[in-house]
C-alpha cells in the first residue's frame, strides 16, 4: 500500500498537509467534501476495528494528514506491525513530527528497506541533516531511482552541493515530473552556461530551453521564474507578456518583479503606476526600487522626498543611493555634502561615484586629489574616467600617456575618445588607424568627427570626371555625405565646405543656404563666402553686409572686399579705413594688395 505513503507529504517539504481553519459557515461543495471525507473515514474506521490491515494504514495517514497525532500513531502501528511499509512510513513521518527523529529514521529504513521510495527520500534527508552524505546520497539515489520527484530533487540538490557533474541529470529528472523548484534551478543552471557558451546554434538552444524551464516553474507558482521569464520576455521586446509574468511575481511578494514592472510602466510613460510598483518594492526593502522613487521625485523637484528615497536606497545596502545623494547635492550647489556622499559611494566600489568625485575635486583646483580617483574608476570600468585621464595628462603635455587613456576609453566605445585617439593618428601620419577611429567616433554622432573624416576622404577624392559633351558630372561621394551629416548637426566648417560644395555644382540656393546657417552661428568664412555669392547674384549691398560681420571676426579677405567696395563707391576714407584693416588681419597675400589699395587711396585723398 506505497500510495498512502508517497501521498501524504506536502510538495518540497516531506511533510503533511495541516488543514486550514475552516469558517462556520461552507459552501454547498465545501460541505460535501466534508461529508464525503467524514464518511470516507468512518468506512475506513470500521474496516480497521475489524482487522483490516489496509485500512489501519489508510485510516492513519488520515488522521496524520489531519493534524491527529495521538489518533493517528496506534492505527499506524498496528499496520506497520502487520507489515504495511506505506504506515512504517508514514509514522516515522509522525514521530518525526513529535522530535524523535532517530525512532523515525528506524522506521523510515524498514520502509526504505521494504520498497518505499518515500521513505528512501525521507531517510536521505534525515542522513544529510546529521552531515552523512554517503548515506544520504544512497537512500535519495534509491528513491529517485524509483521515480520520486522529491527524491530526484534532494539528490540533484546534494549532488550540485558537492559539485557532482550528475547533478543537472537528476534535476532534470525532478523538473521533468513536475517538480517547480527544480524547473527553477536548472533554468538558473542552464542560463549561467548560456552565459559561457559561444554564439551560435547551440547558444540559442540553450537559451531556448532556459525559457522553457522558466515558464514550466513560472506557470507552476515559482515567483522567482516569473521575475526571470519576465525579464527574458522584456529583453526580447515581448513587453505585454512580460508585464503579466512581473505583475504575477509582483503579486506574489517578488520585490524586484514589482520594481521591474514599475520600469517597464514608466517607459510606457505610466508613471502614476510605476510609482505605486516602485513604492510596493521599496519597502519590502529593493534599493533600485527606493533609487527609482528617488529619481521621480528629483524630477518633479521634491528634492527633500528625494533625498528620503535615497537613503532609504542607501539603508537598504544599494550603493547607488549614496551616488545619488551626491549627485542631488551637486545639483544644489551644496558641494561639501556632495562629495561626502561621492567619497561614500565611491569607497563601496561604485566607478561613477569615483569619477564623479574626481571631476568634483578637479572643479576645486585639486589635481593631485581628483587622479587617484579617475583611475580607480577607470581600472574599475569607467569609461568616462578613462577619458577624463586622458584629458588630465594631455593637459600637462603627457601625449603618450593621454594615448593610452584615449585608446582604452575608444575601445570600450567612447565618442569623444576615439576623435581624439583618431586626431593623434593623423598627426602621426598614420591615416588608415586615423581613418578607422574617425569612423567610430562619426558613427557615434560626433561631429567634429564627422567632419574630419571627410576631409581624410576628400584628400583621396580623385578630379570629377568629363562628360562627353565637356560637361561635368557629379557623383556624391562619400566624403559629401560625411560633410553633410557633421553640418547638419551645427558643425561651421563643414557648413561652409558644403556650402561650396554646392556652389561648385552650381546649386546657389543650397549654397547661399549652408553660408547663411554657417554665418549666423559665428563662421566668419560662412559669412564671406555668402557675401561673394550675394555679390555675383547683383546684391552687393547684402555682400557688404556679411562681409562687414566677418571683417570684424578677423577675416582679412573681407576686409580688402569692404575696402574695393567702398573705393568705388568713392567713400575713400571708409575705404582706406578698411584697407588698413585687410593690412593687419593678412594673410600674405591680402597685405600685398591691400598695402596698394590703401597708398592709391591715400594719394588720392591727399590730392
Amino acid at each position: 500500500m506505497d500510495v498512502m505513503g508517497d501521498k501524504a507529504t506536502l510538495f518540497e517539504t516531506g511533510r503533511f498537509v495541516q488543514p486550514s481553519n475552516r469558517e462556520d459557515t461552507d459552501t454547498p461543495d465545501e460541505a460535501g467534501e466534508i461529508a464525503d471525507e467524514a464518511a470516507e473515514e468512518l468506512r475506513q474506521r470500521l474496516a480497521a476495528e475489524a482487522g483490516d490491515v489496509e485500512a489501519m494504514s489508510v485510516l492513519g495517514a488520515m488522521l496524520l494528514r489531519r493534524g491527529d497525532l495521538d489518533g493517528a500513531e496506534p492505527h499506524l502501528r498496528a499496520a506497520t506491525a502487520a507489515g504495511d511499509r506505506a504506515a512504517a512510513n508514514n509514522l516515522g513521518v509522525l514521530l518525526h513530527q513529535r522530535g524523535y527523529a532517530d525512532e523515525a529514521a528506524g522506521w523510515w529504513r524498514i520502509a526504505a528497506v521494504a520498497g518505499s521510495a518515500a521513505a528512501a527520500h525521507a531517510l536521505g534527508r534525515h542522513h544529510r541533516e546529521r552531515g552523512d552524505e554517503p548515506a544520504a546520497e544512497y537512500w535519495l539515489r534509491q528513491s529517485a531511482e524509483q521515480g520520486h520527484t522529491l527524491g530526484a530533487y534532494a539528490l540533484a540538490d546534494l549532488l550540485e552541493h558537492r559539485g557532482d557533474a550528475g547533478a543537472e541529470k537528476w534535476m532534470r529528472v525532478a523538473a521533468e515530473r513536475g517538480h517547480r523548484e527544480a524547473a527553477y534551478r536548472l533554468a538558473r543552471a542552464l542560463d549561467r552556461k548560456a552565459a559561457w557558451e559561444a554564439d551560435g546554434d547551440d547558444g540559442v538552444q540553450v537559451l531556448d530551453e532556459v525559457e522553457q524551464w522558466y515558464r514550466q516553474a513560472a506557470a507552476r507558482g515559482h515567483r522567482r521564474a516569473a521575475l526571470h521569464l519576465g525579464t527574458i520576455l522584456e529583453k526580447r521586446g515581448e513587453l505585454k507578456e512580460a508585464g503579466r509574468w512581473y505583475l504575477t511575481s509582483a503579486k506574489d511578494g517578488e520585490a524586484r518583479a514589482a520594481c521591474a514592472l514599475g520600469f517597464l510602466l514608466r517607459d510606457a510613460g505610466d508613471t502614476e503606476n510605476a510609482a505605486v510598483w516602485w513604492l510596493r518594492a521599496a519597502q519590502d526593502g529593493d534599493g533600485n526600487a527606493a533609487n527609482a522613487l528617488g529619481a521621480l521625485h528629483a524630477e518633479r523637484g521634491e528634492t527633500q522626498t528625494a533625498e528620503r528615497w535615497y537613503r532609504a536606497a542607501m539603508d537598504a545596502g544599494d550603493v547607488n543611493g549614496a551616488y545619488n545623494l551626491g549627485l542631488l547635492c551637486a545639483e544644489q550647489g551644496r558641494t561639501a555634502q556632495a562629495e561626502q556622499w561621492y567619497r561614500r559611494a565611491a569607497y563601496a566600489g561604485h566607478r561613477e561615484a569615483a569619477n564623479a568625485l574626481a571631476i568634483l575635486l578637479l572643479r576645486g583646483g585639486d589635481e593631485t586629489g581628483a587622479e587617484p580617483w579617475f583611475s580607480k574608476a577607470a581600472e574599475a570600468g569607467s569609461v568616462d574616467a578613462a577619458f577624463n585621464l586622458g584629458i588630465l595628462h594631455a593637459g600637462r603635455g603627457e601625449e603618450q600617456a593621454a594615448l593610452r587613456w584615449y585608446e582604452r576609453a575608444a575601445a570600450a566605445g567612447h565618442t569623444e575618445a576615439a576623435l581624439q585617439v583618431g586626431m593623434a593618428r593623423l598627426r602621426d601620419g598614420d591615416e588608415q588607424e586615423a581613418e578607422r577611429h574617425l569612423r567610430c567616433a562619426a558613427g557615434g554622432g560626433s561631429a567634429e568627427a564627422a567632419y574630419r573624416l571627410a576631409t581624410v576622404l576628400d584628400a583621396r577624392r580623385p578630379p570629377e570626371p568629363a562628360h562627353e559633351l565637356g560637361e561635368p558630372v557629379h557623383r556624391r561621394s562619400e566624403c559629401e555625405e560625411w560633410y553633410e551629416r557633421a553640418a547638419s548637426q551645427g558643425h561651421r566648417r563643414a557648413q561652409v565646405r558644403v556650402g561650396m560644395l554646392a556652389a561648385a555644382r552650381g546649386d546657389v540656393v543650397e549654397a547661399a543656404r549652408w553660408y547663411r546657417e554657417a554665418a549666423e552661428a559665428g563662421s566668419r568664412n560662412g559669412a564671406f563666402n555668402l557675401g561673394l555669392l550675394l555679390a555675383r547674384e547683383g546684391s552687393e549691398p547684402e555682400a557688404a553686409v556679411w562681409w562687414t560681420r566677418a571683417a570684424d571676426a578677423g577675416h582679412g579677405r573681407a576686409a580688402l572686399r569692404l575696402a574695393l567696395v567702398y573705393a568705388r563707391r568713392g567713400e575713400l576714407a571708409e575705404g582706406q579705413r578698411w584697407a588698413d584693416r585687410a593690412v593687419a588681419l593678412g594673410p600674405g597675400s591680402v597685405t600685398e594688395r591691400a598695402t596698394r589699395l590703401r597708398d592709391a587711396l591715400r594719394q588720392e585723398l591727399s590730392a
